[in-house]
């Protein structure tokens, strides 16, 4: 076989693997945006139970938007939001609960 045909071929195929792949992602898309919202909740409670055991509550107080605010070892002031990471808290950002 000559070089351009092998070439040629090569091309060929590669344009179709990635025709394939477009088409497969646009689908998976779905299934990963759900897995991705199941994992963010599954961390989100995961830490927040971690922190009810480890930190504690600050009573009486709330976050920014409604959160519950912990307290850790150091002293720091944190929420947990919907993805499961911590969110530290300036003092001005701590808000009375309203009962």
């Amino acid at each position: 076989m000559k070089p351009k045909t092998i070439r040629a071929g090569i091309v060929a195929m590669s344009i179709t693997a990635a025709a394939l792949l477009s088409s497969h992602a646009g689908m998976a898309q779905g299934i990963d945006s759900t897995a991705k919202k199941v994992g963010n909740k599954t961390a989100s409670i995961a830490v927040k139970g971690a922190s009810k055991v480890t930190d504690k509550t600050y009573k009486g107080k709330v976050g920014p938007g409604g959160q519950t605010v912990y307290i850790d070892k150091k002293d720091n002031k944190y929420y947990v939001d919907d993805k499961g990471k911590k969110v530290y808290l300036k003092p001005s950002e701590i808000r009375d609960k309203k009962d």
